[in-house]
């Protein structure tokens, strides 16, 4: 068998090519804008952070900003049961905050049928990836709603995305 040899310079540009997109020293890439004409808010886990890692980081934040998580929906394992194939993996959390969503229900109580808010973890193509259905775009399906609602629903989106953010890295 013959070895090869690898220069050190070699083996760091390697290296470097297949790390994502990182800002300039060396910490992930900040979270993408909000599209406000899209109702899902999607972004990429960062390359060794695992499932558990999110969940856990999920969770952790979750208890920080005095969020509940009601249910867990792995839909993927009830995919699997049926016999079909899957590749990778997808379930969905719920997250909800009385505090700042009964702002929103008390004057809307239709808008339950959008609660409590759900953050997707799915795998695609061997990566894994978080998708929220973003409070702030539901709310437009009820029509001309007061400002203290819209501002409810801003807070409870802006949390949802930071607790994103937190677990894509898988920071606790």
């Amino acid at each position: 068998m013959k070895i090869l040899s690898v220069s050190p310079a070699l083996a760091l540009l390697a290296s470097l090519i297949s790390l994502p997109a990182c800002a300039a020293d060396g910490r992930p890439a900040p979270m993408p804008p909000v599209n406000p004409d899209n109702a899902l808010y999607i972004v990429q886990v960062e390359p060794g952070v695992t499932h558990e890692d999110i969940v856990i980081s999920l969770d952790s934040a979750a208890q920080g900003k005095n969020f509940v998580s009601p249910a867990t929906f792995p839909i993927g394992e009830h995919i699997l049961e049926r016999g079909q194939q899957l590749q990778g993996l997808i379930e969905v959390r719920t997250y909800c905050s009385l505090g700042i969503g009964a702002e929103v229900l008390m004057e809307y109580p239709e808008f339950a049928a959008f609660a409590p808010c759900r953050i997707a973890i799915y795998e695609k193509q061997g990566k894994l990836y978080l998708a929220l259905d973003r409070p702030t775009y539901a709310l437009r399906h009820l029509g001309n709603v007061k400002q203290h609602a819209r501002d409810a629903a801003q807070e409870l989106e802006e949390t949802l995305i930071w607790m994103m953010d937190k677990a894509r890295k898988g920071e606790i």
